[in-house]
């Protein structure tokens, strides 16, 4: 039997072929989730997507080679992969799994989102856009006064619906949930809130932390 090293270096020895190092791999427990559904929904899937259609609309998840579909049931779903023991699929699979939740959200419910124009003298409205429809666009647009000394304008684009129910708040819609998020956050971009008087455009329930001012 091999005697141990002694002396100063012996713990870190031990712990270098400890076993405990042995990588292990962990399944995610999002991916092994079977999605559920219930009618008017229906899931096709094709060789490099699924196409989800429901109350409001259709759309399409595109689908890596290595993700495997299952349907042990007429509405439900179990999603796999080829190689759990790729870190990549391992990746994907909750990905997928979620990417395909979030488009029967959108195809039935669809997800909105309000968002606060906080500071004295702000506020917006919804105008026709003169454009009209020629770059793309719905035809509407949100006139905002940021405290600028020149107005702001933000076409909306034919996925999203805008609303105004006040003059410092803006209500969207959207059903799909990666475009209405970019959307809300280019809307902020253009007055992000700042931490000493709190001004600025907020999304949702967000909140920022009031700084005190420097004393020079």
């Amino acid at each position: 039997m091999q005697a141990l090293p002694r002396g100063p270096l012996a713990h870190c020895a031990a712990r270098r072929f400890s076993t405990s190092a042995v990588a292990r791999v962990r399944l995610p427990h999002i991916g092994r989730e079977p999605l559920l559904w219930k009618d008017p929904v229906k899931l096709t899937p094709t060789p490099e997507s699924i196409l989800v259609e429901g109350p409001l609309g259709r759309t399409a998840v595109p689908l890596k080679p290595y993700i495997t579909l299952h349907f042990p049931d007429p509405h439900q779903l179990q999603i796999g992969v080829k190689d759990m023991g790729e870190r990549e699929q391992r990746m994907m699979w909750g990905t997928t799994r979620t990417l395909i939740a979030n488009a029967i959200v959108g195809m039935t419910e669809g997800y909105s989102v309000p968002l606060y124009l906080v500071g004295v003298g702000f506020r917006a409205n919804m105008e026709d856009d003169p454009r009209g429809t020629l770059d793309g666009g719905s035809g509407k647009r949100l006139h905002m006064k940021l405290g600028y000394t020149h107005s702001v304008y933000v076409p909306i684009p034919p996925y999203m619906k805008a609303e105004v129910p006040s003059a410092t708040k803006i209500s969207l819609f959207c059903t799909d949930k990666q475009l209405l998020g970019e959307f809300a956050r280019k809307i902020k971009s253009l007055r992000m809130p700042e931490p000493y008087k709190g001004k600025g455009i907020f999304i949702g329930k967000e909140t920022i932390r009031l700084k005190s001012a420097k004393k020079r």
